[in-house]
């Protein structure tokens, strides 16, 4: 086949896929890889309009002061436009009703906890839009395949049929590769052999 990151042979270390392409070993980290695609994925849906939002089944209460959850409410809209629709529970409390739907199964307190603490550094709007890589990286670490998850051969392939649909694929949202590789001259070189 001609994919560029060929096709899964084996999962290792509980955190690293080995592909083969006709004369090339990959070898991918598979949280920098998703990291990365959902971060490109979540720009995307910014620059359309708006990031999707799935409602959660059971929504989610995260107790916090009450100066916080009025920040909190203070930002609803920002969160909004950022995926999180939250409504105000009480004075020191907040309803997590929805968060982006490109994240999977998360943990809606602390994505909002993270994200919150990302946008508590900006003064302004406009500040904040500037600065939304950082933001959203941080959205895109909790909705990864975290490391230690041992991958199903599917798993594996879809993993790196969307690498190569990825805009910068190779490399995380904080500068590290995504994968390496090895030709087969420098394998057989590596065992002595020419």
């Amino acid at each position: 086949n001609n994919y560029p990151l060929g096709v899964p042979k084996a999962h290792f270390f509980k955190n690293f896929i080995i592909s083969q392409t006709n004369d090339e070993l990959v070898i991918i980290d598979q949280h920098a890889a998703h990291e990365r695609i959902i971060f490109e994925k979540l720009k995307n849906q910014k620059e359309k309009g708006n990031i999707a939002i799935q409602e959660l089944l059971i929504p989610d209460i995260l107790e916090t002061t009450e100066p916080e959850a009025e920040k909190l409410m203070e930002n609803q809209d920002v969160l909004r436009t950022l995926g999180i629709e939250i409504e105000s529970f009480g004075p020191k409390s907040v309803c997590i009703r929805g968060i982006p739907s490109i994240l999977g199964v998360v943990n809606p307190k602390k994505l909002l906890e993270d994200i919150f603490q990302e946008i508590k550094k900006y003064e302004t709007m406009d500040e904040l839009n500037s600065r939304l890589d950082s933001v959203f990286s941080s959205m895109a670490c909790h909705g990864s395949v975290p490391s230690g998850r041992i991958l199903k051969y599917e798993e594996m392939n879809f993993l790196l049929r969307e690498m190569e649909k990825t805009s910068n694929a190779g490399q995380c949202n904080h500068g590290r590769p995504t994968f390496l590789k090895l030709d087969i001259t420098k394998i057989k070189a590596l065992f002595g052999r020419s």
